[in-house]
């Protein structure tokens, strides 16, 4: 067919979107539909929630811990960095009902497997975010309204000199004329 009518062309460019829409790009997910058809057929039935393995399934025994979807969708989870979430995670797991922790900083960096250093940075950083409470323990906290600004890039020389560890341990090892890895 050279030419084939417009209505037949019409019908095979959709099957060609839709079958592109819904192939799996990753070879391990060739059986898995993309969100894409997901979200086009939840428009229209309501998702059967079928466990893959109901003798499986979570039940709550004791304690628990518990993470809003809000941190994941409203931006909080991409606002924080590797160690942060690390720590973030850690404490709210190990978190009782009012979410303190107990736990003192040597075990959590053990645990966790960061350096004192890293686990200092990542405290901090949490606590500037108004996601955890310090006073020698530790409290998560409910969720502020908005998410923290994710960090801007890095411009001037003296954004370098003031925001970048890199460059701050550069010039702390300068100033002291000692060599650190």
């Amino acid at each position: 067919m050279k030419n084939p009518p417009k209505d037949l062309k019409v019908l095979l460019d959709r099957l060609a979107a839709r079958a592109d829409a819904n192939t799996a790009t990753h070879p391990k997910c060739a059986g898995q539909r993309t969100i894409h058809h997901r979200n086009r057929k939840a428009r229209h039935q309501r998702v059967e929630k079928k466990p893959l393995q109901p003798n499986r399934i979570r039940k709550i025994i004791g304690s628990f811990a518990f993470i809003e979807h809000r941190f994941l969708r409203q931006g909080f989870w991409s606002s924080l960095s590797h160690h942060e979430l690390l720590l973030y995670l850690f404490l709210v797991i190990v978190a009782d009902r009012n979410g303190l922790s107990y736990y003192c900083y040597d075990k959590i960096c053990s645990l966790v497997q960061i350096t004192v250093d890293e686990y200092i940075l990542a405290r901090d950083l949490l606590i500037d975010k108004d996601l955890i409470a310090f006073d020698g323990r530790l409290q998560v906290l409910s969720l502020p309204q908005t998410p923290p600004s994710c960090p801007t890039a890095l411009k001037t020389a003296k954004d370098m000199q003031t925001h970048d560890p890199a460059t701050i341990h550069q010039l702390i090892t300068h100033r002291l004329g000692k060599k650190h890895d």
